[in-house]
């Protein structure tokens, strides 16, 4: 999806390079919550978290709130202490919060810390105005404490601040609909509990009477954030439906560029994610390692990631199931949860598949799609050829017999010698498209396990390092596999392969 004015405007600011003179660099946690000391690079000036329900997503805005003092007799200062609470059931000790802010050209470090029962740090914060919003934002006003009385008719409006032509605007916006008018006012009541008045061309309603979502969107524009200010939402969809949350990341993203802001909001929503560029993407993934912050995501793959079912971000259309397999096994070996990004697609001819890269080169499909043609066809506009030059079973079984057959019984869980035995005389019949049932009849085994055992041996022995750079960088070219995996973090034991085409050709394209 392409980006918005809004979000180019702001895209092209940050990258100039000559703005936002104070902001978060980066943070991490410790002790708290199950963080282990993982840490969160800033990259762009509005970032979204997004993960699971218990992933730490709510845990990093209130480590962010904590970490600064807001200027006094103006907003509220957030504390740890208030977040991160000792109860009957949690102690919380040998806690640290660990941050680098930038002021100007200096990055000064700094670090909240709990080693006992005090938390320390508070009087080393800088200052900077920090507007926190939580899910209370979305709560009923008859539900909150203090507020079900102001609703009773002997109650009159004491004051008001009223929305000028730009804040009501904005508010239309949002909302997607007229706004003649809208307010917050005060009651002879209490002067301390704001409450939303808005009419639209035919009435006139308070904030007892709105939805949750115009009642949330009109508290959020109440406020005028000065400039350079820190700006935190949770769960920044709550109530909203998806063309609403759009209008409100672009409408952020006006302020975030005009007052130079900082925002960091948390969401479950591709909606919001899609709005924002790859780098102000974050995902908190659980690991064998522990959690981990994967800066890159799409929304596909967060949306995969949180759902039973699969959103792939690319169609990838191969000749039949024998091709798919082969094309699984070259990805698992190298890029494993690229996988859950792509789905496979079997076309049947070849001549499909050249008419499928042909549409391709057209830009006529819906989604990404990458289309492969088996080694032994000729290249053709839009399509990707598999490696050998030559049928899949053709380049895999050869490639296997020179190298002895070695790997492949133990994995099947037959002998070796009947294994060899049985893939010698298949590969006597001319056609190759009968060997793997010629085997799997043999030894007794199903014919989608035998081939898939044999694609992962020849993937780990003999596929060239040439290829496998090749096709990964055909992915990289369609959807950001890298960002996502990171497999240098996440994973133990694979090649280091070129991240880009660039270092690909500088490399000569045969880096293992």
């Amino acid at each position: 999806m392409a980006s918005s004015r809004e979000m180019r405007r702001l895209t092209n600011k940050w990258q100039s390079g000559n703005s936002w003179p104070k902001r978060l660099e980066w943070l991490d946690i410790k002790g708290i919550r199950g963080w282990t000391g993982q840490r969160l690079d800033f990259l762009f000036p509005f970032v979204a978290i997004a993960g699971e329900n218990g992933s730490g997503k709510t845990s990093v805005l209130q480590a962010i709130a904590s970490i600064y003092r807001s200027p006094e007799e103006r907003l509220k200062t957030y504390y740890a202490f208030e977040f991160f609470p000792d109860t009957g059931w949690e102690q919380i000790t040998k806690a640290i919060i660990n941050y680098s802010i930038r002021e100007g050209t200096r990055s000064i470090p700094g670090s909240l810390r709990k080693p006992t029962t005090r938390w320390r740090g508070n009087t080393e914060r800088r200052i900077r105005d920090v507007f926190y919003m939580d899910l209370g934002r979305a709560q009923p006003y008859a539900t909150q404490v203090g507020y079900s009385r102001l609703a009773k008719s002997q109650f009159k409006e004491a004051r008001s601040e009223i929305f000028e032509t730009d804040r009501l605007d904005r508010l239309s916006s949002v909302m997607g609909r007229p706004y003649r008018s809208a307010r917050h006012s005060l009651t002879t009541a209490d002067e301390t509990r704001w409450i939303p008045v808005v009419s639209n061309p035919s009435v006139e309603y308070s904030g007892f009477h709105q939805g949750a979502g115009e009642k949330a969107i009109t508290d959020l524009l109440r406020f005028d954030f000065p400039k350079y200010s820190m700006v935190l939402i949770d769960e920044f969809e709550t109530s909203l439906h998806p063309r609403s949350q759009r209008r409100l990341v672009r409408d952020l993203a006006e302020q975030c560029r005009e007052k130079e802001l900082q925002i960091v909001v948390t969401t479950h929503s591709p909606y919001v994610l899609e709005e924002l560029p790859v780098e102000a993407r974050v995902y908190v993934m659980r690991t064998p390692q522990g959690r981990a912050f994967v800066t890159g995501v799409s929304p596909e793959f967060a949306l995969s990631k949180m759902d039973e079912s699969t959103h792939p971000e690319l169609d990838v259309y191969v000749e039949d199931e024998v091709a798919g397999i082969m094309f699984e096994e070259i990805v698992a070996a190298h890029r494993l949860q690229a996988l859950s990004q792509l789905e496979i697609i079997p076309y049947g001819a070849a001549s499909v598949g050249k008419a499928l890269g042909q549409m391709v080169s057209e830009e006529r499909f819906p989604r990404k799609s990458l289309v492969i043609l088996d080694g032994d066809q000729t290249q053709s506009l839009g399509c990707f050829l598999l490696p050998g030059e030559d049928a899949p079973e053709r380049v895999i079984f050869e490639s296997l017999q020179e190298i002895g057959w070695v790997g492949i019984a133990d994995r099947i869980r037959r002998s070796h010698s009947d294994f060899v035995d049985a893939a010698e005389a298949a590969m006597t019949a001319s056609d190759h498209r009968g060997w793997i049932k010629t085997i799997a009849n043999q030894i007794i085994i199903g014919g989608v396990e035998l081939w898939r055992a044999m694609c992962i041996v020849w993937a780990e022995k003999c596929l060239s390092s040439k290829d496998v750079t090749e096709l990964l960088r055909e992915l990289d070219d369609l959807v950001d596999t890298r960002g996502v995996l990171q497999p240098e973090r996440l994973f133990t034991g694979m090649a280091e392969l070129p991240s880009s085409r660039k270092e690909a050709e500088a490399l000569g394209g045969d880096k293992k």
